[in-house]
């Protein structure tokens, strides 16, 4: 990688070029992670959209062919809420390599009743942290088979203000939707920087970075129709609000950053750069609650417990994360084919 003197000044209107290289985008369908792979397409990349949807797939990679020349994007058939199908969505992948993942898909519950996954998870959390947890395991071959791979964890602003009660992550005692996406989402970020804590200690190639979109709005997105329409009215009536937050195209950019500039390390958050809700990305200190390790540890320990259901049938690469993506053990990180 380039020394830091010979990287440009980031500019998110002028990405670099990323040719060859291959991204996955979860939820790349839709919201902040259709516009992380529109831009990313436009780097020469191959981007793949996870997504659980085949017919909002397929609209999204028409909008994004119908805005970038030669784009290169498919998708792939990913649902984080059932574990056990993961593995073959990264068989699904058909890849040597993967020099990034963005894990972005997301769900968020704007009123009760309180869902669960198949597995009995707590649907808005089990789908955003122990799915992207199960998802990394299964694509880490991959990933260190890349010169520098990244995974990228998109959390929120609204983690901001939670605290993880680890004695309750499925919410049973007290569910509130928007407290548990926000612990949920938390979740993700703890987990962001654990990862980058054991696969440093690995002396792993692949980085793991840590970005939230500030505050991203609809109303201030432009329009991608059939995904995303927006009236003068709505537009014109969100106006006032552009002053705190942004569309969630520039939502997107911290994510974009993450991926693609040679500059950005782990163990830092991205975000926007006013006030953290809108305007280019900048690097930001970890938040006070974000920094104990004793809570991360221990949620890591409790992911591991929720990922201990075993896929359907065998994967062909396996990859042993001891002191990675397993509870105990030495920090090395190994990868097998039996």
């Amino acid at each position: 990688m380039s020394s830091a003197a010979a990287i440009p000044p980031w500019n998110v209107h002028r990405l670099p070029r990323a040719d060859g290289s291959v991204f996955l985008v979860t939820g790349g369908n839709a919201g902040i992670g259709y516009f992380v792979a529109e831009e990313l397409s436009a780097t020469g990349a191959t981007v793949v959209l996870g997504s659980r949807n085949p017919a909002k797939a397929e609209a999204a990679m028409a909008s994004i062919r119908a805005r970038v020349a030669d784009a290169r994007v498919r998708a792939v058939l990913l649902d984080l809420a059932d574990l056990p199908s993961l593995h073959s969505t990264v068989e699904s992948l058909g890849a040597e390599r993967l020099d990034a993942v963005v894990h972005n898909a997301g769900v968020a519950l704007d009123a009760p009743p309180r869902s669960r996954t198949e597995a009995g998870h707590e649907l808005m959390f089990g789908t955003n942290h122990p799915g992207h947890f199960a998802l990394t395991r299964w694509l880490m071959p991959l990933l260190s088979a890349a010169p520098s791979a990244r995974v990228v964890t998109v959390g929120s602003f609204a983690a901001k203000s939670e605290r993880l009660g680890l004695e309750d992550l499925h919410s049973r005692a007290d569910y509130r939707p928007k407290r548990a996406y926000g612990r949920s989402k938390l979740a993700q970020m703890h987990f962001g920087l654990e990862l980058d804590r054991r696969l440093r200690a690995a002396g792993s190639t692949v980085e793991s970075v840590v970005v939230h979109p500030g505050g991203a709005l609809d109303s201030l997105t432009p329009a991608r129709p059939p995904l995303h329409t927006r009236t003068t009215g709505a537009r014109l009536r969100a106006a006032p609000a552009a002053l705190l937050v942004q569309g969630k195209h520039a939502g997107a950019w911290p994510a974009v950053r993450g991926v693609l500039d040679p500059a950005v390390r782990g163990g830092r958050i991205r975000g926007p750069r006013v006030f953290g809700l809108r305007g280019e990305p900048r690097s930001e200190r970890v938040w006070s609650h974000l920094s104990d390790t004793s809570v991360a540890a221990r949620l890591w320990d409790a992911s591991c417990d929720l990922n201990q259901r075993r896929p359907r049938r065998p994967h062909r690469r396996r990859s042993l994360f001891t002191g990675a993506l397993t509870k105990s053990g030495p920090p090395t990180v190994t990868v097998r084919a039996p």
